[in-house]
């Protein structure tokens, strides 16, 4: 016998559909009691969603029609991850205050914010408007991206079908491009799309904000493997290029080294005796080491020499200044 929650969800599947059920019908697809087909469908109506029965022996079970969406199937954690996820997208505004961004991906998170309750069972309503009303996420400026540029680019990735597009480039010349669209990708509050690029023969990544103008063309491709383990990995390579590595050995924990460092570039790996290995790339070793320093705890640098120089340079200068 199927465990309750999937029962459900396959009571749930048959009644969509539109059609009546018998009592007798949906208990034998089901596999599973009378007694235990009424208490599932009591249960979907606690649920919020609408089941008509009618007893007797023409009786039925039916989904009630009129609803564009019906309440979803989330558990508690899920709801708070749900809110969670909408408040921080929706927290991100787009540099220019005066831009009209009426459908950016951040204006629609925030008014799904503020209306997905009525989706939700009654039961976990309550819990919506508390978290709601006691949340906020701090406002975070990022280039505004349009909620259609992420679902086309979406559905003509999914279904492997090249696409053309205006792209401006940082120093603002506009370029057309035809490209096999691969992945999108969210990295420091940018969008980007990973893509192979057919007039540069050769893997592009581009900013979602500077895109304009896409074409889907109906012509499908045959998707190549990725360039890297992942698409963001291959970003971050892409991004971190031109930049210095640096790997230091830190005295603290990785909690409180991932507090301090929040706003570089990094990874940290945990070491014995609450110690860090980070690796960082920075475009200044001076000003990573001054971040360094408020974590109040010491550190080593590993590689690479350049790096101790440096500091061993920057070392002499702050003590001439205190003298």
């Amino acid at each position: 016998m199927l465990d309750m929650t999937h029962r459900t969800l396959q009571l749930l599947a048959h009644l969509q559909t539109g059609r009546r059920f018998s009592g007798e019908e949906l208990a034998a697809r089901l596999d599973i009691s009378p007694r235990t087909l009424r208490r599932d469908v009591e249960r979907l109506r606690e649920y919020g969603y609408p089941v008509t029965t009618r007893p007797g022996p023409s009786g039925f079970y039916q989904l009630s029609a009129g609803r564009t969406l019906p309440p979803l199937m989330l558990d508690d954690d899920e709801v708070v991850a749900t809110l969670a996820g909408l408040a921080l997208i929706g927290s991100t505004t787009a540099p220019d205050p005066f831009a009209d961004s009426r459908g950016g991906i951040g204006t629609a998170a925030d008014r799904a914010y503020g209306k997905i309750d009525q989706f939700l069972p009654k039961r976990l309503r309550p819990r919506v408007t508390a978290f709601r009303a006691t949340v906020e996420a701090a406002p975070q400026p990022a280039p505004e991206v349009e909620a259609d540029v992420l679902a086309i680019l979406g559905s003509v990735s999914a279904r492997h079908e090249l696409v053309t597009f205006a792209y401006t480039s940082r120093t603002g010349d506009t370029t057309t491009r035809r490209v096999e669209p691969y992945r999108q990708v969210h990295f420091h509050l940018r969008w980007y799309l990973l893509a192979w690029d057919l007039g540069r023969a050769d893997w592009r990544t581009f900013r979602l904000d500077r895109i304009s103008g896409i074409s889907p063309t109906g012509t499908p491709f045959t998707p190549r493997p990725l360039p890297a383990r992942s698409a963001a990995a291959y970003l971050r390579e892409e991004v971190s290029a031109g930049r210095h590595q640096a790997v230091v050995i830190i005295d603290a924990p990785p909690a409180v080294v991932g507090d301090a460092l929040r706003f570089q570039d990094f990874d940290v790996v945990p070491l014995p005796g609450d110690r860090s290995r980070v690796t960082a790339w920075v475009d200044s070793f001076e000003w990573f080491a001054l971040n360094l320093l408020p974590i109040g705890a010491d550190f080593r640098i590993e590689e690479p020499a350049e790096f101790r120089d440096r500091c061993g340079e920057l070392a002499s200068r702050l003590e001439r200044a205190a003298r």
